[in-house]
């Protein structure tokens, strides 16, 4: 069998008989979309808000006085991330009980030293030298001994308000009788053997009072610990009513607000030959305050001066039962507080709620928000927000709020009728052309948040969002 393997002939190619796409699309005006931006989410935070006016720059909250001593915990200021013990309430400490010279409690408030540890984290060892007092700002440390039968057991769990190492003060041989391990991630402050010492020799009264203990008279107040406001109810006759005043903090905190803004630069060439059909400038800038939103929304939740996360009162964080975010967990947010108005949640941890729903037979409501159709828990909807951090061991927190000046809950700050104002609070300054022909503008917005009462902000900490196996 023979196999024919000469080459076949080449075809002469068929002379075109319609116009090319290619040389079509020269003539013709394509349909195009603006630009497209993946980084835009849906920012509820920033939606359901309410924004607050800040013409002068600075937001102040004025509180009534609170003042707790006698209950036998030691209560702290925050300023952002930054924790302070209040003075008065180093009372509590039994070699100090009976002791009110403000300003010698003021300098030992002042020498104490803020610490951060994270879960797991060895606080003190046993047996080791004591030369110091922790005070627990929030967090939980497990008091880990040696039994009956030499096996470890634990003999103590401190969290927040509580202390260890009292004795350390006083007796330059003390040790540690237990290692102290946190259970999760929290603040301490300490007070030195040495720092205590330098403010007892510079104070008779304190040395006199450390050989002469006193009974401290408590001071009355109501169960949040305000200073009480006296009244009569239920007398009879002409009975003589008490006199009463509202006592007031005196040195109430203040909100800045703070910025983000950028520089956007654009050449002449491409505002001038490139402006049509879009204005390339005006994309641009449409960009740029979506990214600078974004940003907002960041700093709204995670900044350390003023972020929901590191300004939540430390008696409103609270830690899941078992990891996972339960209904259980979710209805002792909403308890802590009257009136909550959201939830906010990661994503990621809004599917781990259904999934805890789900295998219990759970199937939460839906809600109307804004026009669209959310999840709720007790009437209260679940929105997302993408900027509440995810930690490596995947874990999340959750927030719940209160929202509103006349609510006495969380609201935003801004400032509007800037000058060159693009949009509401956003302010878009011409800055020239360089020698390169670039034109820059700079693009701003000022902005905070403020938590008015504490219980107005509730978190839900170490969160497990991992889908268990």
């Amino acid at each position: 069998m023979t196999v024919d393997t000469s080459p076949e002939p080449l075809q002469e190619p068929q002379p075109q008989s319609s116009l090319s796409t290619a040389a079509a699309r020269n003539l013709a005006t394509t349909t195009k979309s603006v630009p497209q931006m993946q980084e835009i989410t849906s920012r509820w935070l920033l939606k359901m808000l309410p924004w607050v006016e800040v013409s002068g720059g600075a937001y102040r909250v004025n509180r009534r006085l609170t003042y707790t001593v006698g209950d036998g915990r030691i209560e702290f200021v925050q300023d952002g991330s930054e924790v302070r013990v209040i003075p008065r309430e180093l009372g509590e400490l039994s070699l100090l009980r009976g002791f009110d010279d403000v300003d010698v409690l003021t300098e030992l408030a002042g020498r104490c030293v803020q610490r951060d540890f994270d879960a797991g984290e060895v606080l003190v060892e046993r047996d080791t030298p004591a030369e110091q007092i922790h005070l627990i700002a929030h967090g939980r440390v497990e008091q880990i001994s040696v039994g009956a039968y030499g096996d470890e057991s634990v003999t103590g769990v401190l969290a927040d308000g509580d202390r260890f190492g009292q004795d350390a003060l006083l007796d330059q041989d003390a040790t540690w009788g237990h290692t102290a391990v946190a259970r999760t991630a929290g603040t301490l402050l300490t007070l030195s053997r040495a720092d205590f010492a330098a403010v007892v020799e510079r104070s008779p009264g304190l040395q006199a009072h450390l050989r002469d203990f006193r009974t401290l008279p408590q001071q009355r107040q109501n169960r949040l610990g305000e200073a009480e406001i006296a009244m009569s109810a239920g007398h009879h006759g002409e009975a003589e009513l008490p006199g009463a005043f509202v006592d007031y903090e005196l040195n109430p905190r203040e909100y800045e607000l703070s910025l983000a803004q950028t520089v956007l630069r654009v050449h002449t060439r491409v505002a001038d030959l490139y402006n049509k059909p879009m204005n390339q400038t005006e994309q641009q800038l449409r960009l740029t305050i979506e990214a600078l939103r974004e940003r907002q929304e960041h700093e709204l939740v995670n900044n350390r001066e003023f972020g929901l996360l590191h300004n939540a009162a430390f008696n409103q964080r609270i830690q899941t039962h078992s990891g996972p975010p339960t209904p259980d967990d979710l209805d002792e947010l909403l308890c802590r507080r009257r009136g909550s108005k959201y939830f906010f949640a990661h994503p990621r941890t809004i599917a781990a709620i259904g999934r805890e729903f789900n295998a219990r037979g759970l199937y939460p409501n839906h809600v109307d928000v804004g026009g669209q159709q959310v999840p709720a828990w007790r009437g209260v909807p679940i929105l997302p927000c993408n900027k509440i951090p995810i930690s490596k061991e995947n874990t999340s927190s959750i927030l719940v709020m209160r929202t509103g000046e006349d609510n006495q809950g969380v609201i935003g700050l801004n400032q509007t009728g800037l000058p060159d104002e693009y949009e509401p609070g956003v302010s878009v300054r011409f800055m020239g052309i360089d020698e390169k022909a670039i034109i820059s503008y700079l693009v701003t917005t000022y902005y905070s948040a403020a938590v008015l009462v504490p219980d107005a902000l509730g978190v839900l900490e170490n969160v497990q969002i991992a889908r268990s196996s």
